[in-house]
């Protein structure tokens, strides 16, 4: 078998994306894969949905709001990613410091100076703390008494600095919308940190490795964000990963990814995922990652709808063959498991923040 095929199908199969490999709750797809992809909630419950069996919107909701057993917030690159209550803390600790230092430029063009930003995160953790879970729009609400405008990038930047110090996190749902919540309420400490300063970059790469490879250290630089040169010695000290023969099944595993979804992100390259004449199908521009039909992990179309029980459409790439019945019945099955997915549950929010 060719090596990259190979090295699509083991990807596709750590991914639990392919290979016939499906979890079963979002406790044991997060402990697989580590971090949904979660700037888009809706997004993020169908990157839950897509690599388990029988999980609801529910199910989702649950994990969330209620055991908080999963929770939301800056990790990775600095992006919003849903993750294990477990790892958040050491997670948070470990890139923090990292995207707090990288935003200090954009907090001087938007005249943010030290001074403001402190008042502006002892607000907020005075106000969550006292009226949460507050929305985005609350929390906004109240940093205008410091002089925040209302409006443009000023408060979300003071919001996320706040969550990543530590202070806040993201909590329920409130009317389809994301809420805040103080941190040390929502989740409770256990103590000591698992991991901490050289140890967090290794286990960070550790669990990379179990969930991506195979991959590069230069793979694992562009879905973590840290440094080249931090990310060359965690890799190393990152025991490798023993891996299974693999082969592609008898039957064709078609799975249907939302949007920004992890398998499309996690790679500095996308030779393995989507064909190089349609990368533009998959990603448009302005930031956007479509909706993609996959096949054994090969990307053979994009797809829409979904949200909110409308129908799912597919639309194969252009000049590409017709989808052979086999994979056209895969794709029919898909289409059911994301109706039932949000059949008789709670409304997923779309919200961005």
């Amino acid at each position: 078998m060719e090596q990259r095929t190979t090295d699509r199908l083991l990807r596709a199969q750590a991914q639990a994306i392919g290979g016939g490999v499906r979890e079963v709750t979002v406790a044991s797809v997060l402990d697989r894969v580590l971090a949904v992809q979660a700037q888009d909630l809706t997004a993020s419950a169908l990157g839950l949905r897509v690599r388990a069996r029988g999980l609801t919107a529910d199910d989702v909701h649950r994990a969330t709001d209620i055991e908080r057993t999963a929770v939301r917030g800056w990790f990775m690159r600095g992006t919003l990613q849903l993750v294990p209550a477990a790892d958040a803390r050491w997670l948070l600790a470990l890139f923090g410091p990292v995207f707090l230092a990288l935003a200090a430029r954009r907090f001087r063009e938007l005249a943010l100076d030290e001074a403001l930003c402190e008042r502006a995160e002892q607000l907020i953790t005075e106000a969550v703390g006292k009226e949460g879970p507050l929305t985005r729009a609350q929390v906004t609400d109240r940093l205008t008494t410091l002089g925040v405008e209302p409006k443009g990038q000023s408060a979300f930047h003071l919001i996320r600095r706040a969550a990543l110090t530590g202070r806040i996190c993201h909590g329920p749902q409130r009317d389809g919308e994301a809420t805040f919540v103080l941190l040390d309420d929502w989740l409770s400490a256990t103590g000591p940190l698992p991991f901490t300063g050289a140890a967090a970059e290794t286990e960070l790469a550790r669990r990379y490795r179990a969930a991506h490879g195979p991959a590069t250290v230069h793979d694992f630089a562009h879905w973590s964000g840290l440094r080249t040169r931090t990310c060359k010695s965690a890799w190393a000290a990152a025991r490798d990963i023993a891996r299974p023969a693999v082969a592609a099944g008898e039957q064709p595993d078609v799975r249907l990814l939302p949007a920004y979804d992890n398998y499309l992100v996690g790679y500095r390259g996308r030779e393995l995922s989507v064909p190089a004449e349609h990368e533009r199908r998959v990603w448009p521009g302005g930031g956007q990652i479509r909706p993609t039909v996959m096949v054994d992990g090969w990307a053979v179309g994009t797809w829409s709808g979904g949200r909110r029980g409308t129908d799912v459409t597919v639309e194969p790439f252009p000049g590409s063959a017709p989808l052979d019945p086999v994979v056209s019945a895969a794709v029919d099955r898909e289409r059911a498991d994301i109706a039932r997915f949000y059949s008789g549950s709670p409304t997923v929010s779309t919200t961005v923040l």
